[in-house]
């Protein structure tokens, strides 16, 4: 498992190192009127291409070590190929938006669904239970359900994880570290095949950030957002199917900050009127660049922007932490589990409004 690690962390540093010499060029093209744009300068977006290559090749490699007698006691199987194929449509579709800036939402969206369909009719994902006496019941009385929210999962949560990469490290680091979360229990209830496959892709995420945090040279755009979010998708519903003792609540927690903010978003954007796939700054990182790291800095503008940028990942990382301690630790606790993810909501929307109202504490800003 740490040879696969290694390998996925250096193949995706030396495809992110190849796009940051050849390939900067390219960020030329893309606009400077996007008020979600919080940079300056040319950076490529093809930070996905390089986590797709580090995670791909650490799979396939997996699946090498079969041929040698599994010595690592991995257990992969041919199922990892149909893992590949279910995240390939969903990471086509944000590379191709990255390079050209012209993919429309909706079929951004068609293609994220295109591997939610794979995975539930290539790999029969679906959730099995819901740790609710009477939603299992709805679950046990028509299955359909179970594969209905399996794709929207799979569908939803690669936008999910779009919305929050605003910020170097911020997505990067958040998709890390919920990966390393789920390989953690899915260790402690005996299943390496899928700890292999998350840590791998944490590793490229890992090889990734050497150039994205703190320096910015490379932007994970849609494609990477995507691959997060396909695979943690399929590990967060594999991992509950395939093991009983492992709550459904369990990744719902380690998920409430990418999941609550593209549902409070969406709800904001309707109550104003706007469409929810419009772009705007008003995102709850974006809120924390603005009203609380923004003032802090005071060199010249470039050396400014980015000591801002980087600054604002960290208060997320904070806030991602605060659901992924308690996940940890009450993984088969699905009540405990529950009230952390309302008291996280409840959390977050008392921060937003205090952010919006300018009622933010002091050592905040400091």
């Amino acid at each position: 498992m740490i040879w696969l690690a290694l390998v996925a962390f250096v193949a995706a540093a030396l495809v992110g190192g190849f796009i940051v010499r050849w390939v900067r060029g390219h960020a030329a093209l893309y606009g400077h009127g996007m008020p979600q744009r919080f940079h300056l300068g040319h950076v490529p977006r093809l930070g996905g291409v390089a986590i797709l290559a580090g995670t791909s090749f650490a799979w396939l490699l997996g699946l090498g070590q079969m041929a040698w007698g599994d010595t690592a006691s991995l257990r992969f199987g041919g199922w990892v190929l149909l893992w590949l194929l279910a995240l390939l449509p969903a990471a086509i579709g944000g590379i191709a938006e990255d390079m050209t800036q012209r993919l429309p939402v909706r079929y951004r969206l068609a293609f994220t669904g295109m591997s939610g369909a794979l995975a539930v009719v290539l790999l029969g994902m679906a959730v099995p239970r819901l740790g609710l006496s009477w939603l299992d019941g709805l679950l046990f009385a028509g299955p359909w359900l179970g594969y209905a929210i399996a794709l929207l999962a799979v569908t939803g949560l690669p936008h999910a994880f779009n919305i929050i990469d605003g910020y170097n490290g911020l997505a990067g680091m958040v998709a890390l570290i919920v990966c390393l979360a789920l390989a953690h229990v899915a260790l402690q209830v005996g299943d390496r095949a899928l700890a292999a496959l998350l840590v791998s892709t944490a590793a490229a995420t890992g090889g990734f950030l050497v150039w994205n945090y703190p320096r910015g040279m490379l932007f994970a755009g849609d494609g990477g957002a995507y691959i997060w979010g396909v695979v943690i998708a399929l590990a967060s519903i594999g991992l509950v199917q395939r093991n009983g003792d492992v709550s459904p609540w369990f990744p719902m927690l380690l998920l409430i900050y990418p999941v609550w903010e593209t549902v409070f978003s969406i709800y904001r954007k309707l109550a104003r009127g706007v469409s929810p796939g419009v772009a705007d700054a008003l995102h709850f990182h974006q809120l924390i660049y603005r009203r609380i790291v923004r003032s802090v800095f005071h060199d010249d503008e470039s050396r400014r922007v980015l000591m801002r940028n980087n600054r604002t990942s960290p208060y997320l990382w904070g806030f991602t932490l605060l659901t992924v301690v308690p996940a940890l630790l009450f993984w088969n606790n699905t009540p405990v589990l529950m009230a952390f993810c309302l008291l996280f909501i409840v959390s977050y929307v008392a921060a937003y409004l205090a952010i919006v109202r300018f009622k933010v504490p002091d050592w905040l800003r400091h």
